[in-house]
């Protein structure tokens, strides 16, 4: 070997040498990921039955789904807006769980039985429907106790009225709903005996139109404020019209109808969304069957409109306190049927069973509940 040749394989052996060296040294921040940049993104999914845009329910769940991405940096979420309840729900649902989602929830009752059906095909993913009652390994339910809001909001109407004819813009005759015009009706009557509570079926989630003409229906059959249960502003724009008041649903729809809002029984999905993700992540998530309380902060009230008085704010004060201790809860007896019959004697609380399963009115409702199709 030439003398030539044996110094350049010396020079490559030392500069070898040296960037061995200086690699055992400390490495530049790019080169080890740091913990928050390891971590894997997990995939999240909405399925609403309305736009996210109706003011309502779907606005309210999105909301939630929006604190959620805020607090979970490691979250990557999709929506499905308006997804009819049935067949074209199931297909939806595939459609995600195919697509790498590891949870999905399916925001209303009618996908009860859809997210079931796709559950059995996908038993790697976690399914959380609202509202339904069935569960399986990988699907459990989670619902708020609305009927705690509504007996508040109800206490407010109650004190409002003065023709103590109060309408109620009612969507379907479920369980759901008639569980909330109960409520409602047993706040408006804890602080004005004789007031009622006027009732008219829609058969609608959300049309915003029909919503309103059923309103409108109400105020000219004497009330003169309106409650609903429907997704949309529709009633208490009406009422605002003709110098009336409402109470909103689902979210806070005071900048709506201004001049009309009393206050609104609200959603707060998102810590909830939060917990549950992060038991998925956890490995922790259970399939527990979830009604949370007031005092969970999952239902509440909106802020007041500057008519409501100090006095009925402290009567709704006082009432809160007592749901939020868990001392007391709205459907405790003596209730009575609009028939007049007792159907809760007095001292008796009503089980949760009878109230997922509500189909009669108490005494202070005017209307009826349809028959069964």
């Amino acid at each position: 070997m030439n003398f030539k040749r044996r110094g350049t394989i010396l020079i490559t052996l030392l500069v070898s040498l040296l960037l061995v060296i200086s690699g055992c040294g400390t490495k530049t921040p790019t080169a080890t990921p740091t913990p928050e940049a390891a971590k894997e993104k997990i995939k999240v999914a909405f399925v609403y039955v309305g736009p996210v845009g109706d003011a309502g329910w779907t606005t309210a769940h999105d909301a939630g789904r929006k604190y959620m991405v805020e607090k979970m940096p490691n979250v990557e979420t999709t929506i499905m807006e308006s997804v009819p309840e049935g067949a074209d729900a199931e297909r939806v649902i595939t459609q995600l769980a195919e697509k790498g989602n590891k949870v999905i929830f399916t925001t209303s009752f009618g996908y009860m039985d859809p997210t079931i059906n796709v559950a059995k095909k996908y038993p790697n993913v976690t399914f959380m429907h609202n509202s339904g009652y069935k569960t399986a390994d990988n699907v459990g339910t989670y619902f708020g106790r609305m009927y705690q809001a509504r007996y508040l909001t109800g206490i407010v109407a109650g004190k409002t009225t003065k023709t103590n004819t109060i309408g109620y813009v009612a969507a379907f005759p479920i369980p759901e709903v008639i569980r909330g015009i109960n409520a409602f009706t047993q706040g408006v009557r804890s602080v004005n005996p004789t007031a009622k509570v006027k009732v008219i079926w829609t058969n609608t989630w959300y049309d915003p139109a029909a919503e309103k003409d059923a309103g409108k229906s109400l105020l000219a059959a004497g009330a003169d404020v309106l409650a609903q249960h429907q997704d949309t502003p529709g009633p208490i724009q009406a009422a605002e019209e003709v110098g009336k008041f409402g109470i909103g649903y689902n979210t806070d729809m005071a900048k709506m109808a201004p001049k009309a809002v009393l206050t609104s029984a609200i959603w707060n999905w998102g810590p909830f969304y939060v917990k549950t993700v992060q038991s998925v992540i956890d490995k922790t998530w259970k399939n527990d069957q979830y009604w949370g309380p007031i005092s969970d902060g999952i239902v509440d009230l909106a802020p007041y409109g500057p008519m409501v008085t100090d006095d009925t704010k402290k009567l709704v004060a006082d009432a809160k306190a007592k749901l939020v201790s868990k001392s007391w809860d709205v459907f405790t007896g003596p209730i009575k049927d609009q028939t007049g019959v007792v159907k809760i004697p007095a001292g008796q609380v009503m089980s949760d069973k009878d109230m997922l399963a509500f189909d009669w009115f108490v005494e202070g409702v005017d209307g009826k509940i349809p028959a069964a199709k």
